[in-house]
């Protein structure tokens, strides 16, 4: 949610409802699908669970880069928009 704080209102609401309707689905989907996948292919869940483990510490590590580089692009445009008073 922070990441919206520099938009206007309207950019503001497009890109929260593309997050709510597109992203989450799609992502609980993806998950899904990487699960069964792996289920199906090694014939149960005890054996596919070292290598969903594996994706859950890639996953994270991703996901903390991204969150680093928001971060990195939230700091410059608060910096840059004069109207912030943050």
């Amino acid at each position: 949610e922070m990441a919206y704080i520099p938009l206007d209102a309207e950019s503001k609401t497009k890109g929260k409802a593309a997050v709510d309707v597109i992203g989450n689905p799609l992502g609980k989907s993806g998950g899904s699908l990487i699960q069964q996948a792996l289920i199906f292919a090694f014939g149960s869940l005890a054996a596919s669970t070292p290598y969903l483990a594996g994706i859950l510490v890639l996953t994270t590590l991703m996901w903390i880069r991204a969150a680093r580089s928001l971060n990195i692009m939230f700091n410059e445009a608060m910096v840059n928009d004069p109207a912030s008073d943050m």
